[in-house]
């Protein structure tokens, strides 16, 4: 098949988005495919559009792009300044001419609904869930609505608008210690653990920093997992514990700063009680083809859902390719498989 896979862009994910496509793009050629990486924001304007084998070659060396990708980091912030549309040049007429979108885009400018939306519009298929799921578990402060109504466990908490008056955390019902995080953001930038006053006017500074609203949360101490979703079937928990710290940015991305356990070293009765959370979680936000759900476990075992990713990781020894060799699916075979999965979905909405 000949494959575009989508990576870069403008979010605050911008450089693991470039890992993830990187892995993804090898892990397809491997397999014989005709795929190759796009920066969705920065485009190729030297793509031939002309002849298929020339946009789409046989031969094609998968860390040059991304090193040629690498090489507009720089400019991003000018490039936006520019007014430039979100979609560079000829990435979308390279989309046209591919069998299907391999979306290894993250954080808001490409995992929030209007990529997907762009790409329904178009008939063109993609990987991952559609435009309003997308949506629904981009925005933080939504699914925390719609997780309750369908009874999805979750810590308490709130949501918070830059204008809103601030109370102290003693006064605010959430209490110390306490999470603060952008409502949209992803990889754990801008989420502090507060556990002062001090510290939680700092927390909301971050914060705010990043969005108009944020999302305060009363603290879980325990344990935490994921669980992935594909084609509505749940896949193995994996447990992650950071040797340091929580499961912030610079311990998902670097080697050796959490240890991942998959399966999780807990009771098949529990398992089966996160799966069950997961894919409630999975059909409450309208989502399809994949998604991972994030969890807490307490000391008292109660769980926790902290959110939903729908494009996850997909580096290599991220958590949803763990999970997927656990019931011998290799990363290779995992990529085709998100593709198949996908493809189906869009046959059934032709």
């Amino acid at each position: 098949m000949k494959i575009v896979v989508l990576a870069g862009g403008i979010s605050t994910e911008r450089e693991v988005s470039i890992v993830s496509g990187t892995g993804v793009c090898k892990a397809l050629r491997q397999k014989g495919h005709r795929a190759i990486l796009v920066d969705v924001f920065c485009g190729d304007e030297k793509a031939r559009l002309a002849d298929e084998d020339v946009a789409f070659p046989e031969e094609y060396d998968v860390e040059q792009a991304a090193g040629k990708i690498r090489s507009m980091n720089d400019r991003i912030e000018e490039i936006k300044a520019s007014g430039r549309s979100f979609f560079g040049p000829k990435v979308l007429e390279l989309c046209r001419m591919a069998d299907v979108v391999f979306l290894a885009l993250h954080g808001a400018d490409g995992e929030g609904g209007t990529v997907q939306a762009v790409l329904e519009l178009m008939r063109i298929p993609y990987t991952g869930a559609g435009h309003l799921g997308s949506a629904l578990a981009m925005d933080k402060g939504l699914s925390r609505e719609i997780f309750r109504e369908y009874g999805v466990p979750m810590a308490e908490g709130m949501t918070l608008k830059r204008q809103d008056e601030k109370k102290r955390a003693d006064e605010n019902g959430i209490g110390l210690p306490c999470i603060v995080k952008p409502c949209c953001g992803g990889s754990s930038v801008g989420v502090t653990i507060a556990r002062t006053e001090s510290e939680y006017e700092e927390a909301l500074e971050t914060a705010f920093s990043y969005e108009e609203e944020v999302i305060v949360e009363q603290y879980i101490e325990g344990r935490e997992f994921s669980a992935g979703v594909i084609d509505g079937k749940p896949y193995p928990v994996i447990e992650i514990a950071p040797v340091e710290g929580f499961y912030d940015y610079k311990n998902k991305y670097t080697a050796g700063a959490a240890v991942e356990t998959c399966p999780a070293h807990i009771s098949p009765e529990k398992t089966e009680e996160m799966q069950r959370y997961a894919l409630l979680a999975y059909e409450a936000l309208r989502l399809d083809g994949y998604a991972r759900m994030d969890f807490m476990m307490d000391a008292q075992e109660n769980l926790y859902c902290l959110e939903a990713n729908t494009l996850p990781g997909m580096t290599p020894t991220s958590l949803l390719p763990q999970e997927a060799a656990a019931v011998g699916i290799d990363y290779p075979s995992l990529c085709e498989l998100l593709i198949e999965v996908s493809l189906r979905k869009a046959r059934r909405q032709e």
